[in-house]
C-alpha cells in the first residue's frame, strides 16, 4: 500500500510542475504562484517520506499489506535530501569564511567587504545575516551615485533575507531537478526577488539610473551561485533582464508583498500525505 501512495505522489508531484505558471497581470499573484508551484512538489515527496518511515514496514492500509521496500525508499529519499542539505550548507559556510578574509571598507556609511576583481559586481553573501560584497571595479569604475543606487538594492536583499530563504528554496529545487519546469521556475523567482529589490532602490534613486547600472554590470558580470548570493546582476536569461528594465522604467507598483491566506492553505496541503499515518494498523 505504501507503494502505491508514493507512485501516486510522485504522479501528483509531476502534474503540479506541469500547470502553466508565467501568465498573471498581477505580481503578487505570480510571485505566490510561481512560489507554490516550485515547493509544492518537494514538500509532497519530504511528507510522503516521512509518513512511510513514521508508520514503518510491518501492518497494513485499508486492508494491503505494507512491505520493507516502500520502507527503504523512504529511508533512501531522507538520507538523499539530508545529505544534499549537508553539502549545501558547507558549500554556503566555506563561501562567509572566504568572505571574512576579505578587507572591510565603509562605504556612505555601510561597511562592505572588497574583492580585489577589476569586474563590476556586488553581491549579499550569506545567509540570515548576509555580508555585502563590492568588487574594487565597482568602486572604481561607478559614480559616487551609481554605487549609491547598487547599495540601495543590496539593502532590500538583507531586509527581505533573501539570500537565507533562497538557500531553501534552492534546496528543495535540487532534491526534485527531474521534475518538469524546476529551472523555468527557479528562474521566475530568481527574477521576481530581483524586480523586488529593484522596486525598493527605487524608491530612493531613479529608475533610469538603476536600469544603467543593470547594463553595465551584466555585460561584466562575474559568475556565482545562486542559493546563498543575492547579486545585483543576477544571472538571467534575456527576457528576464528586459523583464527587469521594463519594470525599472515603468511607474507602476510592482509589489509582490501581501498576505493571502488563500496561499498559505495550499502551501499547507503539502503535507496532507501525514494524515495518511492515521489509516495505518
Amino acid at each position: 500500500m505504501h507503494l502505491i501512495i508514493i507512485f501516486l505522489v510522485l504522479g501528483l508531484a509531476y502534474s503540479l510542475r506541469t500547470v502553466d505558471f508565467f501568465i498573471s497581470p498581477h505580481w503578487l499573484v505570480r510571485w505566490q504562484r510561481s512560489l507554490l508551484l516550485f515547493v509544492s512538489s518537494p514538500l509532497l515527496l519530504i511528507a510522503t517520506a516521512i509518513a512511510v518511515i513514521c508508520m514503518g514496514p510491518q501492518g497494513e492500509m485499508l486492508g494491503l499489506s505494507t512491505g520493507w521496500i516502500s520502507y527503504i525508499i523512504a529511508w533512501s529519499f531522507c538520507g538523499w535530501i539530508a545529505i544534499l542539505g549537508l553539502v549545501l550548507g558547507y558549500q554556503g559556510w566555506r563561501s562567509i569564511q572566504k568572505v571574512n578574509d576579505y578587507p572591510q571598507i565603509n562605504i556612505k556609511g555601510k561597511s562592505v567587504f572588497l574583492l580585489d576583481n577589476p569586474i563590476l559586481f556586488s553581491a549579499q553573501i550569506g545567509f540570515w545575516n548576509s555580508k555585502l560584497v563590492v568588487s574594487k571595479g565597482l568602486i572604481e569604475r561607478l559614480s559616487s551615485d551609481q554605487i549609491y543606487a547598487v547599495l540601495n538594492h543590496e539593502q532590500a536583499h538583507y531586509y527581505y533575507r533573501d539570500t537565507f530563504w533562497f538557500f531553501w528554496l534552492g534546496w528543495l529545487g535540487k532534491i526534485v531537478p527531474f521534475l518538469p519546469n524546476t529551472k523555468a521556475l527557479w528562474d521566475e523567482l530568481l527574477t521576481l526577488r530581483e524586480i523586488r529589490a529593484d522596486q525598493w532602490a527605487k524608491k530612493q534613486v531613479d529608475g533610469l539610473l538603476l536600469a544603467e547600472i543593470l547594463l553595465l554590470m551584466v555585460s561584466d558580470r562575474l559568475t556565482q551561485p545562486t542559493n546563498f548570493y543575492a547579486a545585483f546582476s543576477c544571472t538571467t536569461p534575456p527576457n528576464r533582464l528586459t523583464e527587469r528594465i521594463d519594470a525599472l522604467l515603468a511607474e507602476t507598483d510592482f509589489s509582490i508583498q501581501g498576505n493571502n491566506y488563500w496561499f498559505w492553505s495550499w502551501i499547507l496541503l503539502n503535507f496532507f500525505p501525514l494524515i495518511t499515518m492515521l489509516f495505518h494498523q
